[in-house]
């Protein structure tokens, strides 16, 4: 029987410990080297962020960092997710939440709509239908501050997944 003595090692009753695949080493520590971005950076999300529910703010950072294959921000997302009281459950499902619609509001299936389209782009533009979608859920200032965050988390993932940083290791309320 395996058990887990924290989120990164497991053990063996009977063996003693059997480790994970051990971290890649982040590729550029650029919050350090770049800090007044990073500072601007952290100014902007909390600009983004003013007005909107938080739990529904985590599902859009939850699934743009998905699309993007951003694991730090997968993580740290997740656990503000739970903190902020969302369930294991709707985490879990947003990777096929066009197939788990059943679990989200309609407020929450246009935000992850145009999430997926803001991050995506691959036909240039947010398609009519899906800005729609959003603008019959939100009222314009809150849509402009939720594009604003689907727009601040594509950025902090590219930095994220360029610099190959380390996920893991986040504690909510410990930024």
């Amino acid at each position: 029987m395996t058990t887990h003595t924290d989120d990164r090692t497991p053990t063996d009753q009977g063996t003693g410990t059997v480790g994970y695949a051990p971290a890649h080493t982040p590729r550029l520590a650029w919050a350090e080297q770049a800090p007044e971005v990073f500072k601007a950076m952290v100014r902007l999300d909390a600009a983004a962020r003013k007005g909107l529910d938080p739990k529904l703010l985590e599902l859009v950072k939850v699934r743009a960092s998905q699309i993007n294959h951003c694991a730090l921000c997968v993580d740290m997302h997740s656990k503000d997710a739970l903190a902020a009281g969302e369930s294991v459950e709707r985490i879990v499902q947003l990777s096929a939440w066009e197939e788990s619609e059943h679990f989200y509001t309609e407020r929450e299936l246009a935000a992850l709509a145009l999430t997926e389209a803001v991050t995506v782009l691959t036909d240039g533009f947010v398609p009519d239908a899906v800005y729609e979608r959003a603008a019959a859920h939100f009222e314009e200032a809150e849509l402009a501050q939720l594009i604003a965050a689907i727009t601040v988390i594509n950025a902090w993932n590219r930095f994220g997944v360029t610099c190959r940083l380390v996920p893991g290791h986040y504690q909510p309320g410990h930024k």
